[in-house]
């Protein structure tokens, strides 16, 4: 009866484990594994102490990832189109506080990844980690 209960004790903890709901698939990106850290007293990344402003950054992801000041915390998304395969016209674009895909002029909130007007998959998300003035972003 004691490994009965144990047994159901474990299977209990074991299933009830969570991800925290973050999903990160899309079939047209594939899923690059990278960290990066910002420091944002550099005056290429200073401008992510005020709210509402992106920057770029390439080299990870599958075409660089655009980093964003929600005010509340940071948000940071692939710069490639979601809805599109791979190609030379992938690469969005900043607008503001959106970002806009050159293929089919979709603009997507970088507040919540999700495009205007709806769209199939939303903006690839990754991690982020604030600690003190550094970012850190992860796969």
């Amino acid at each position: 009866m004691k490994k009965f209960i144990l047994l159901l004790t474990f299977l209990s903890i074991f299933f009830s484990c969570s991800d925290n709901g973050f999903t990160n698939k899309n079939p047209y990106l594939p899923n690059y594994t990278f960290t990066i850290d910002l420091n944002m007293n550099l005056p290429a990344y200073s401008s992510l102490q005020y709210p509402s402003n992106a920057i770029y950054y390439s080299g990870v992801g599958a075409k660089g990832i655009f980093v964003f000041n929600t005010g509340s915390g940071y948000n940071a998304f692939d710069a490639a189109c979601p809805n599109q395969a791979l190609s030379s016209c992938s690469t969005m674009t900043l607008k503001g506080i959106n970002i806009i895909c050159a293929c089919d002029s979709k603009e997507y909130s970088l507040f919540t990844g999700q495009a205007q007007g709806g769209a199939q998959y939303p903006l690839k998300q990754y991690r982020v980690e604030v600690n003190g003035n550094v970012l850190r972003v992860y796969n």
